[in-house]
């Protein structure tokens, strides 16, 4: 597998995919947390959310049987946007889920401007969108809104601005994500209180 770039998928290391330990899931990334949360509430009813798949286009197939094909050569089409979407009691969610062993804050660089762009046009069309942030040294998981990032994003290009989030800017402006047994990464309690109670942002729009 081959980026846009040229670079195989082999050269490339998912900065959001680190392993750390989560109190009695040990070894467990937020990516898979999330995504068992997800199976938790398709499961239940609770919600349709799911990971967003990346479009490929194949370049090379090798068959070496007549019943499997091997996929010697291939590029994304095109670039990401967030990495989760769906409904939950009529509000359409997309997200982001970037995990840190920064101690102190949350590098900018891990979020991308087209995904920025997306974000503001999910908002603009009154979803709900946010970025899941795990520090992975304090073992602490946040529900950042999009509203709130696009300041920091835009903060960073000038004079000189700060390329990061701080970790007490996230603790402030963000929440805390409650760990349960079987919803992991419980956000949808997040948006329960936060985001259905003033109308649907955290703007009260």
């Amino acid at each position: 597998m081959q980026y846009p770039n040229g670079k195989k998928s082999s050269q490339i290391r998912n900065k959001g995919n680190v392993k750390q330990t989560v109190y009695s899931n040990r070894g467990m990334s937020l990516e898979k947390d999330i995504n068992d949360t997800n199976q938790y509430y398709l499961s239940h009813n609770v919600a349709i959310i799911h990971k967003k798949p990346t479009p490929v286009q194949i370049v090379q197939v090798d068959y070496p049987k007549r019943s499997a094909a091997v996929i010697k050569e291939a590029y994304f089409k095109q670039a990401s946007t967030t990495d989760y979407n769906g409904v939950y009691k009529g509000k359409y969610i997309d997200f982001e889920a970037k995990e840190t062993k920064n101690k102190h804050s949350f590098p900018l660089h891990n979020i991308h401007q087209h995904q920025i762009d997306h974000m503001k046009q999910v908002i603009d069309h009154y979803g709900i969108c946010f970025i899941l942030i795990r520090f992975s040294v304090y073992q602490e998981t946040y529900l950042f809104p999009a509203e709130n990032l696009f300041k920091y994003w835009e903060q960073q290009f000038k004079n000189n601005g700060r390329k990061s989030l701080r970790y007490e800017t996230v603790k402030k402006q963000g929440y805390i994500i409650p760990i349960r047994y079987q919803a992991k990464v419980d956000y949808l309690a997040v948006i329960d209180q936060y985001y259905m109670e003033n109308g649907g942002t955290t703007d009260g729009r």
